[in-house]
Formats: structure tokens, sequence, C-alpha cells
């Protein structure tokens, strides 16, 4: 493994755990010339999920663009990487346990914001805020009701 910071090929591993959805191995290194410490994240390469788009155009489904969607929903927000991460997994993990590998991008967005509404109500109303293209006041309004509601 390639260390990120000297790109030295030569790292240590110093510690091995499973993720809490036994989806992927986390592997601690240190690289053997700079000492710095990262994270790599072992998981099994599996067929491709084909996202089917509103326009209906389908392209392959990218963890990193689900990831940086909840990141950017998720900034400036007390919210550990970890827990991003988990429900970048969770939503994954969802969408394989499917029996078509072709999913609306929609499904995506609505189990998305159901693992972002519970775990930050600021961070699901910037998700949906987008998701759902807002395109007035009232109905971002209309969101925070029924967030109220609930």
């Amino acid at each position: 493994m390639k260390c990120p910071y000297c790109n030295n090929q030569e790292t240590q591993v110093t510690d091995t755990r499973e993720t809490e959805s036994l989806e992927a191995t986390r592997r601690r290194r240190e690289c053997a010339k700079c000492g710095k410490r990262f994270t790599t994240y072992e998981r099994v390469e599996e067929a491709d999920i084909v996202v089917v788009k509103k326009d209906g155009k389908r392209e392959r489904f990218q963890r990193q663009k689900l990831l940086n969607g909840i990141l950017k929903a998720c900034e400036k927000r007390s919210v550990p990487l970890e827990k991003i991460e988990k429900i970048a997994d969770d939503v994954e993990s969802d969408l394989r346990k499917r029996d078509s590998v072709e999913i609306d991008s929609r499904v995506i967005g609505e189990i998305t914001m159901r693992k972002l509404k519970s775990l930050d109500k600021i961070a699901y109303i910037r998700f949906a805020s987008v998701y759902r293209e807002f395109e007035d006041l009232d109905r971002f309004e209309e969101e925070l009701e029924k967030l109220q509601k609930k």
C-alpha cells in the first residue's frame, strides 16, 4: 500500500478490524519512511450498480459521489466522519441487497434521507433541499413542518 503523504511503497498495518456492518475491513497503517498514519478500507468487489437518473440516463453507482453529498449536507455539523461513512456503507449495502442492479436515483436519495434524518435533522434538511429541488420557501417550510411534527 502506497503512503498518501510521501508515496513510499513500504507501510505497515498497525491495526485491523471489521466495520460494524462487516462489509469492509478497516486497516490502520503507518508509513515506514515518514511515520504518518492513515486508514484504508478493503471491500469485496461486487457487480456494478447502475443508477437510473431522472432523465432516464444510466450511470455506474459511485460511492464517492454519495459520500460527497452526505459530507456536504453535514458540513459544519458535529457529525463524526465514521457516522458519515457508515451511512454511505449502509446505503450501498441496501442497494446491493435489491433484486435488480438497476436502481432509480430517487430510491438512493430516499434511503439516504431516511438515514440522515435519524442522524442529524439539519443535515437531513440540507440534503432534502438539494435532492428534492425545493424551488421556493413554501416547499422548504412544508418539509420543516413535517420534520417538527415527528
